[in-house]
């Protein structure tokens, strides 16, 4: 395994990296480090915490990186969001807060020379990091992640394009797409020393190369990492009472769409303005019955909205 990937990442050369610290992106940079000279990025929240930028200090200086740590205020975040629903095309709060991390990220890698980075995307889904896979018996997980190697999507792609950048991730190369698939579960989601872990035969193929703290590390999403996890709060601190359950019921009835949270409401409005109000477009699968966007048939969420289950 250690010889396909180091292939795959000698292949996909870049001159930079988004560096969360965590499992996947430790052990791509790792692998960039033998090969290539790399300048490192890592985004937080401002008062939020942001635990990402201690693990990925901790790699920089390992690695010996040149290490950009560029901490957003809150007047950052609010120019970046029009840019990122308009290109995630979604107005999903989960989406939005890890997909505006990436965004400002790309910027700041951008600012610094960088014109390609790497990424750690598809790790989760092809090698099972996520913890709502843990309590499924062997038929269902290879079922369940067969299902995300085939809906998988990075919103890191599409908005280094529009960047003028490009992003890259070995984990989503062909080959290592095909291997994956190919292990027993069992590999992926394994007990080590009495815990669960997902991604288990990554962490055990790097363990005597990675630090212990980053092998064993916990599985945490870009919004947890960044601090961007704290949106709720300010948004409801943002937005009063009364006109967050005017526009709910102003959108419920005039676009049958249903917000959730004041959160919600701020991307929808956004959404709104620069994509017009969700509706089908396709004849093909089914309709998401909270905004009205098309969902493809085996889809139990609305990438759009964010509804879940549907």
């Amino acid at each position: 395994m250690k010889g396909l990937l180091d292939k795959t990442v000698k292949k996909n050369a870049s001159d930079g990296i988004l560096l969360s610290g965590g499992l996947d992106t430790s052990i791509i940079a790792t692998i960039a480090s033998k090969f290539m000279s790399l300048k490192a990025v890592t985004v937080g929240f401002q008062n939020a915490p942001a635990p990402d930028i201690k693990y990925a200090a901790l790699m920089a200086k390992k690695l010996g990186f040149e290490h950009a740590v560029h901490i957003f205020d809150q007047d950052e975040l609010i120019d970046a969001l029009p840019t990122v629903i308009k290109e995630t095309k979604s107005f999903d709060p989960m989406e939005i807060r890890n997909s505006v991390v990436i965004y400002i990220g790309l910027k700041v890698a951008k600012k610094n020379g960088i014109r390609s980075v790497l990424t750690g995307d598809g790790a989760d889904e092809l090698f099972a990091g996520y913890s709502f896979l843990f309590g499924f018996e062997k038929e269902k997980l290879d079922l369940e992640l067969k299902k995300l190697s085939d809906i998988m999507m990075f919103s890191s792609i599409p908005l280094a394009n529009m960047l003028g950048m490009e992003a890259k991730a070995p984990f989503l190369d062909l080959e290592v797409k095909k291997f994956a698939l190919s292990l027993d579960s069992h590999l992926k989601v394994h007990k080590e020393n009495g815990k669960i872990h997902g991604k288990w035969i990554l962490r055990k193929c790097y363990e005597r190369i990675l630090p212990k703290i980053i092998t064993w590390r916990i599985k945490i999403p870009i919004e947890v990492g960044s601090g961007t996890t704290t949106l709720p709060n300010f948004f409801n601190q943002k937005i009063s009472d009364s006109k967050f359950h005017e526009a709910r019921n102003k959108y419920y009835n005039e676009d049958s769409v249903s917000i959730r949270d004041k959160e919600h409401l701020f991307y929808y409005e956004i959404y709104r303005s620069t994509l017009g109000i969700p509706h089908p477009v396709s004849m093909d699968g089914k309709v998401c019955p909270r905004c009205n966007s098309d969902v493809s048939k085996r889809a139990t969420y609305c990438r759009t909205c964010g509804a879940y289950p549907i």
